[in-house]
């Protein structure tokens, strides 16, 4: 499994519970438990592919930008975060929050998955895309304990 492999399947993680999150109502038990799980994940995953892909992809003229850029969104979407655990579940704008936090998530990941995982592909040699596959999964495993 390549380092792409390993991060594909948390996207789709990502994706599932963002569609969840948006379909929960109110100042419920299960819009909180949902919103703790996402952002929990999307911090997590985060953290892991900068350390696991993006670090790696700053070394190289050609992907250096591509991964600047993604890191600079990977800010935006911790703002969002923020900005949805300091509005009230019950609140009107908290909804539009979770929308906007879902197609900012959205756009990212498909954008690595089109572009940025092409770039890192051909910059990167296939030895380093399975070894950086277990730095991910390590950097993963770290932040669960």
């Amino acid at each position: 499994m390549t380092l792409f492999d390993a991060l594909r399947e948390d996207h789709q993680t990502q994706r599932t519970l963002l569609d969840l999150l948006i379909k929960t109502e109110g100042a419920s038990d299960g819009r909180d438990a949902l919103f703790h799980k996402a952002k929990a994940a999307l911090q997590r995953h985060a953290a892991a592919e900068e350390r696991a892909l993006y670090i790696p992809m700053m070394e190289h003229d050609l992907t250096q930008e591509k991964a600047r850029h993604s890191v600079a969104e990977h800010h935006e979407i911790d703002a969002l975060l923020e900005t949805l655990e300091e509005t009230s579940y019950s609140s009107p704008g908290w909804l539009a929050h979770a929308r906007k936090l879902q197609e900012q998530v959205t756009h990212h990941l498909d954008e690595e998955e089109q572009e940025v995982f092409q770039l890192a592909g051909r910059a990167l040699s296939d030895d380093q895309k399975h070894r950086l596959a277990d730095t991910y999964r390590e950097a993963m495993a770290a932040q669960r304990n």
